[in-house]
């Protein structure tokens, strides 16, 4: 019995050619979903191997092209690298891994390894964010393997929550279910290559932008996280998670970006520890699911996540209205970089990404409403958010990150009390955040982590 088939939602076949019949071996190209289990790409190719009685080998390369690559997202893939290639072969399929050192070098033995390709298989994931994929010369495949319910499904942009909920809603008993685990017939018979033993520094990357204090890549890192969260913080949750002091939130947006861990598993393990604790998942689940598939969402949908074009009309219209109007501050990209505003409070959310790679989720959103307050424009308040992010952030350059961005533009709100500058665009203020959070122990927390480099909780 076939696991999955080409006419599944998750499967996107890439284009009409059969499969070669004097291949030698099924390939898996690992460009998302960095992961041996709970991977629907890689269960797909597993069993396309089967049926073609042939083996499966895994490629994955890490290459210099993006113009953000540097030693902070490159050390967390790598950290990740060898487990990925045990448990791989473990499996009983080979592993590749290519390091490149220079922007434009072509992979190592790319163009042999796909001759001996009877058919490929790749990760799918919105265009907007990972460009085209080549045209192969070879029957090919993407799967989703990002999304609990495939981006497929939905077959229209949503423009809210409560326009995709209810239809994420009906799907999701379909797709609450483990990926499925394939067990390979044949073995790749392929000696095991060694892993790259190469310093960054000879990598053609930004190499000022250090490796994160505290997050570290790889699947077990990725494990770590969802115990920790479901044994110490899934509880209060609801309560506490706009409270970073609290530290009530999962962590896993850096894994889940660069796929050592699925939304699907951590959704199943979530459900499963909440039933057996009697505790409410609702609050998390939603985040998890539907506003993070609404940005999938928007993604797959949209021409470009990084412009204001894709704003509701009246969020374009409003911003557009009072972008003359005076602000009391303004700094330049260098001052926002270098975390030199006059609040206390916005600086330590910069430094926060400078130095842990990530913002607090509820902070962020602070963060990205004060940008606009003190840029000239809209525009280069968009710019600035984008280019902070996509240097520094782990959980960067993706769906969930560019949504959330243009959230602070009005994407996916609606229209509030009319102000300066934002318009009818809702605005944070600082008070707000006094009133609502603590703030003085995060002030604390992250002065703490500048002067040590280490957390003041575990």
């Amino acid at each position: 019995m076939r696991i999955l088939s080409e006419v599944d939602q998750r499967i996107r076949k890439l284009n009409e050619m059969d499969a070669r019949t004097d291949g030698e071996y099924v390939l898996y190209w690992m460009r998302w979903n960095r992961r041996a289990t709970g991977n629907h790409a890689l269960a797909f190719a597993s069993d396309l191997a089967n049926r073609l009685e042939l083996p499966l080998l895994v490629f994955e390369n890490l290459d210099c092209e993006d113009r953000y690559a540097n030693d902070r997202r490159h050390t967390f893939i790598l950290d990740g690298v060898a487990e990925t290639a045990s448990a791989i072969r473990k499996l009983g399929a080979g592993y590749q891994f290519h390091l490149a050192h220079r922007k434009g070098e072509e992979p190592r033995d790319w163009r042999h390894v796909l001759a001996g390709a009877a058919a490929v298989v790749t990760d799918d994931f919105p265009e907007s964010v990972d460009g085209k994929l080549p045209k192969f010369e070879v029957q090919a495949f993407a799967v989703d393997a990002s999304c609990v319910v495939p981006m497929s499904c939905i077959e229209t942009r949503c423009y809210a929550a409560y326009s995709i909920r209810p239809k994420i809603q009906k799907l999701l008993a379909e797709y609450l279910r483990p990926a499925p685990v394939v067990k390979l017939r044949k073995r790749f018979a392929g000696a095991a290559e060694k892993l790259p033993d190469v310093a960054l520094v000879q990598c053609e990357i930004d190499h000022t932008v250090p490796p994160s204090t505290t997050f570290h890549g790889g699947r077990k890192h990725a494990e770590l996280h969802l115990e920790r969260f479901l044994e110490n913080r899934l509880r209060r949750y609801t309560s506490d998670k706009n409270n970073p002091s609290a530290h009530a939130t999962s962590d896993l947006s850096p894994y889940l970006h660069f796929g050592f861990i699925s939304a699907l598993e951590v959704a199943l393990a979530v459900g499963r520890h909440a039933k057996e604790h009697k505790l409410m998942a609702d609050a998390f689940l939603e985040e998890l699911i539907v506003r993070r598939e609404l940005a999938f969402n928007f993604s797959r949908y949209s021409k470009k996540v990084d412009s204001l074009d894709e704003l509701p009309e009246w969020a374009r219209a409003t911003l557009d209205k009072h972008r003359k109007d005076a602000r009391e501050h303004e700094y330049t990209v260098k001052q926002f970089e270098s975390a030199e505003t006059y609040d206390d409070l916005w600086n330590a959310t910069q430094k926060e990404l400078l130095l842990r790679g990530k913002i607090h989720g509820y902070y962020r959103m602070y963060w990205g409403k004060k940008i606009i307050e003190w840029s000239p424009t809209p525009e280069e308040a968009l710019a600035t958010m984008i280019h902070l992010h996509d240097r520094y952030a782990l959980d960067g350059q993706d769906p969930n990150t560019y949504g959330n961005i243009l959230w602070c533009f009005g994407l996916h709100d609606r229209p509030w009390n009319e102000r300066p500058i934002f318009g009818m665009v809702r605005w944070m203020s600082r008070g707000g955040m006094d009133r609502k959070t603590k703030v003085g122990d995060y002030l604390k927390e992250i002065e703490y982590l500048e002067r040590t480099g280490k957390e003041l909780i575990a």
